[in-house]
């Protein structure tokens, strides 16, 4: 399958950890050519997220750095500054995720760039706005959960904060980067021209928390409290079985008719406050807790099969040890196994995106520390001594191998 219609486009990519390297990883997805400049030190998240046999890619550092060339420069060093700027130079798009004063002091923030490049697109994924009193402050995505209230949203249901554990934040701002830039590069080959984008992960994820929780808060003046009363109920949860736990939606008046018959809830049926959308609404928090109620008296797979069979919205709790394992995502391939040049056998997650009936081909493994610091700067220009010097001075490294 060959759908890459950022053929052509090259990404320069400096970013460290997860929400600039899942935006330079997507549009490495729709084949831009991503090149991403780490430091000696190395990304922080070659060693977060568990270990390696090698100690050098985590599981997370090889998901989110697939498909991109690596280069390894010290910004710290006059020689490395050069070879960053003639990579500028080549680049139709900059992502950086790094804070705006550390930019500005390597001269690689956006109004030094674009001063130069007026062609160029620049995105800043930051964690707080430019424009305001937070501009500037480092962040990280547990953080911004508990900043924008995603935390305060378990407060409200359960008693007590909690933080998503996965880095929601991190992914989200990234993904929405990503479609920032797209739609950037369609203006440039209308005009011609060049812009800076900023994404800052706090405003992106307040507006989604307050798209959805605003709720009767969105009127002036409030025509009752904030916050969806459905996705706050305490029941709002999984639902136990006799041997584990299932997850359901039912919404409409016909599912709700079927789930009351299926868990022998029938003397419900003329309910006024179930029958409807309106009447359960007004009366959610008996609803739920109807809805939430255990169905111990038959296992998982039987209620699959029951609820299935009525059309209703029906899933497993699946754990991180059987969701790899969903006889769906078996079927559709979502992981397979690869070689990878230090760290043996490794996963391979695909994209989900299908095209024309068929899925986006896998990329590259993410590759080792520098694995194309020669390769690049042979491309830049630089002679083969002149690399050698970059190299012997330590503004630039490479696999000891390549």
């Amino acid at each position: 399958m060959s759908f890459e219609p950022l053929k052509g486009v090259r990404v320069l990519d400096l970013t460290s950890v997860v929400v600039g390297p899942v935006c330079t990883w997507r549009l490495g997805q729709y084949g831009a050519e991503v090149v991403k400049v780490e430091s000696p030190e190395g990304d922080l998240m070659r060693g977060l997220g568990g270990g390696s046999p090698t100690g050098q890619h985590s599981g997370a550092y090889l998901h989110f750095n697939r498909g991109k060339r690596n280069i390894c420069l010290d910004l710290k060093q006059p020689g490395a500054r050069e070879a960053v700027a003639r990579l500028v130079e080549s680049a139709d798009v900059i992502v950086a995720n790094m804070r705006p004063q550390a930019l500005a002091r390597l001269g690689l923030d956006a109004a030094t760039v674009r001063a130069k490049h007026p062609e160029k697109i620049y995105c800043l994924i930051t964690g707080y706005g430019t424009d305001g009193p937070y501009a500037g402050r480092p962040t990280y995505d547990s953080v911004v959960q508990a900043a924008t209230g995603m935390a305060g949203l378990m407060l409200a249901r359960d008693g007590a904060p909690a933080y998503v554990p996965m880095l929601i934040c991190d992914h989200v701002a990234g993904e929405i980067a990503a479609g920032a830039i797209l739609a950037a590069l369609i203006e440039r080959k209308a005009s011609g021209t060049g812009c800076s984008l900023e994404v800052p992960m706090f405003e992106t994820m307040a507006a989604f928390v307050l798209q959805e929780h605003l709720a009767q808060h969105s009127f002036d003046p409030p025509i009752g409290p904030a916050g969806d009363l459905r996705l706050l109920s305490p029941h709002n949860k999984p639902v136990k079985t006799a041997d584990g736990w299932v997850s359901f939606t039912i919404n409409t008046d016909p599912q709700v008719r079927a789930f009351l018959k299926a868990t022998d809830r029938a003397h419900l049926l003329e309910d006024p406050r179930f029958t409807t959308v309106a009447g359960r609404a007004r009366n959610v928090a008996e609803w739920f807790e109807i809805r939430g109620a255990a169905l111990t008296n038959r296992t998982t797979a039987q209620w699959l099969e029951i609820l299935g069979g009525a059309d209703i919205a029906v899933q497993p709790c699946h754990t991180l040890d059987s969701l790899p394992r969903d006889p769906h995502l078996e079927a559709v391939g979502l992981i397979e196994y690869e070689p990878h040049p230090t760290e043996g056998r490794t996963a391979s997650i695909r994209s989900s995106i299908r095209v024309d009936e068929a899925t986006l081909p896998r990329r590259e493994p993410a590759q080792p520390r520098g694995a194309d610091t020669r390769g690049l700067l042979a491309e830049m220009g630089y002679s083969p001594i002149a690399v050698d010097e970059l190299l012997s001075s330590g503004a630039a490294q490479a696999p000891a191998s390549r």
